[in-house]
Parts: C-alpha cells; sequence; structure tokens
C-alpha cells in the first residue's frame, strides 16, 4: 500500500495521481475517456503542432477534441518558436484545455528535426525561451514533459527542469530515458528521484509502468508525486483501475476478462465512430485493437482478422462473438 495524496497543479487537482500520457495515434477522446472511467486522474491529448495550430488547419484541430466527461485533460503542444508556442496555448486555453503541457521528449525526426520536442533539451535557452512564453501567455497551469536529456552522455533534464521552475512551469513529468534510446532499455528511475530532489515543483515519474507493481515501485523509488502510464495502457484501461485498488489496499483485484475486454474494445469503437468518419475510425482503431486482442486463446486469429476488417459492423460482431466464444480467462496486463 502507499498514501495516494492528491496533486494539485495550479487550481487543477488530480486525484488520484495517476496520468495517462500523451500518445501519437492513441489518445484521442475515447480512450481518455475510458482511462478516466477506469480512474486515471489525468488525461493528456496526442501532442499538437503549434504552427498548425496557429495556421487553423483542420487535421491539426481535430486533435483538440475535449469534453466535459473527461476532466481535467491536458493538451500537449510542441514546437520550438517561443512566439507561436504562446500564440497556441491562449488558443488551446480558449478551446478549454484545463493544463496546457510543452513537449519536450519526442524524439522522432519529424518533430526533433525541427529543434521541437526533445532537440529542445539540446538548446537551453531555447527551452527556456519556449516555457516562459507559454506560462506567461496563458492562466492555465503549463507544463512540461521532459527525457533524461538528448543522448546518454548528455544529460541536461535537470538543468531543464531548473530552468522551467524558474520560467513559471507548474508540474515537470520525466520519462527517464535519453532521447537517442527510444524506448529501448530499462527507465532510469533513480533519475526521476534525483530531479524530484532538484526542483521544489511537482514532478511525474514516466517509464516501464506496466502493473500495479510497477506503480508502487515507481512512487516509492523515485519519491515523484505521480505516476504517468503510456504504453502499459494501450488495450489496458483497466491499468489504472488496478493500479488505484492496489495502491490503496495492496490487492489489484482481478485482471480482466475475455469478456470485459471485448465489450470495452466494442465500446471504444463505438464513441470513436460518434467522432469520426466509419472509414477514418476503423483503419486508425486497428492500432488500439492489436492492444485488446492479445495474451488470450484465439487471440491471434481474431487480431488477424480484425486488422483486415473494413466496416465497423463486421468489427463489432467479431469482438461481440468473441466475447461468447472464446475462454473465459484472463489476458495479461
Amino acid at each position: 500500500m502507499h498514501p495516494l495524496r492528491p496533486l494539485h497543479v495550479g487550481p487543477v487537482v488530480v486525484d488520484p495521481p495517476l496520468i495517462l500520457a500523451p500518445m501519437a495515434g492513441f489518445t484521442h477522446y475515447p480512450f481518455r475517456l475510458l482511462c478516466r472511467e477506469q480512474g486515471a486522474g489525468l488525461v493528456c491529448s496526442e501532442f499538437v503542432s503549434s504552427h498548425g495550430l496557429v495556421r487553423r488547419m483542420k487535421n491539426t484541430w481535430v486533435l483538440v477534441d475535449l469534453h466535459d466527461d473527461e476532466r481535467p485533460v491536458s493538451v500537449q503542444i510542441f514546437g520550438a518558436d517561443p512566439a507561436v508556442m504562446a500564440d497556441a496555448a491562449r488558443m488551446i486555453e480558449d478551446a478549454g484545455a484545463d493544463i496546457i503541457d510543452i513537449n519536450m521528449g519526442c524524439w522522432v525526426p519529424k518533430v526533433s528535426k525541427t529543434g521541437a520536442g526533445a532537440a529542445l533539451l539540446r538548446s537551453p535557452e531555447t527551452a527556456s525561451a519556449v516555457m516562459r512564453a507559454v506560462a506567461e501567455a496563458v492562466r492555465v497551469p503549463v507544463t512540461v514533459k521532459i527525457r533524461m536529456g538528448w543522448t546518454g552522455q548528455n544529460l541536461t533534464g535537470i538543468d531543464i527542469a531548473r530552468l522551467a521552475e524558474d520560467a513559471g512551469i507548474r508540474l515537470i513529468t520525466i520519462h527517464a530515458r535519453p532521447a537517442t534510446r527510444g524506448y529501448a532499455g530499462n527507465a532510469d528511475w533513480d533519475y526521476i528521484a534525483q530531479l524530484k530532489a532538484s526542483v521544489s515543483i511537482p514532478v511525474v515519474g514516466n517509464g516501464d509502468v506496466r502493473s500495479p507493481e510497477d506503480a508502487l515501485r515507481m512512487f516509492r523509488h523515485t519519491g515523484c508525486d505521480a505516476v504517468m502510464i503510456g504504453r502499459g495502457a494501450l488495450g489496458n484501461p483497466w491499468l489504472f483501475r488496478r493500479c488505484l485498488a492496489f495502491l490503496r489496499t495492496g490487492d489489484p483485484g482481478p485482471e480482466p476478462g475475455v469478456q470485459e475486454r471485448m465489450e470495452t474494445a466494442a465500446r471504444h469503437v463505438r464513441l470513436a465512430l460518434a467522432e469520426g468518419p466509419e472509414d477514418v475510425v476503423i483503419r486508425e482503431m486497428r492500432a488500439h485493437l492489436a492492444h485488446y486482442v492479445k495474451g488470450f486463446p484465439g487471440a491471434a486469429p481474431l487480431r488477424e482478422r480484425l486488422m483486415h476488417l473494413t466496416r465497423a459492423d463486421e468489427v463489432l460482431e467479431s469482438l461481440a462473438a468473441a466475447a461468447t466464444s472464446l475462454p473465459a480467462g484472463t489476458a495479461g496486463s
């Protein structure tokens, strides 16, 4: 068991201190809602281009789809131009975001080659200017998500965290790997503890939390104020429910059975269909369905079938049939 205290980020209360990470292609509204319902205290949007926002590009603004039943919700923006980032932040605030998060952790070339995302870890002056510009532009709390540094030989994360605090940032999330490592190797939780000891604002730990036991170890090992869960929650929104139960009582409760998994996957599809055209939804849902449909007998052929279906009724029929016909065991988290 572990004492859970609500996390205050300005006027926003994150209770419990378990947070869904921003993940490109995954953390759209339907999945955020499912995770909130299962116990996440805060959910985060996919990262959104600041230039796309200020240019009012439709394919950018579609990512800013906020609903009252998912609050509190954080919208993450990326960019390297302080003025553009400030303008984008004002627009996101007007759109109803509870928190605005600055992405300084994305390492993929299409982002980092523009000087944005984790590339800002190599440019402390620009990073500081971006953070200060955004923090001064809006009334809602501004947070930042970083990595340990660009490479393992240049760990600037703690220096950036201190600059963030000085710039008016209200909370720092640290994914405990260097940017160039991607997701390879193990997250360095010792570094989270070092960063936590270096600043006075709240610190959120992120990296390698895939079970309730991992969440407890993260809290105890790092002293962090909250735990952020990313890939471990894909196809597994119940992870928040089970983490919360384990932290409060020492018993995570049962893992979801096949029926619950399939019924939740079907609800996810229906929620997504209410947000967009069928062909786009079915194509984008394949990544989610691949995570829901694994770890139990009969999963492989069902997953293969779902990856090739193009109509919503066929997807929903397949999930409904699986809920009643496949063995009623549990799938690993």
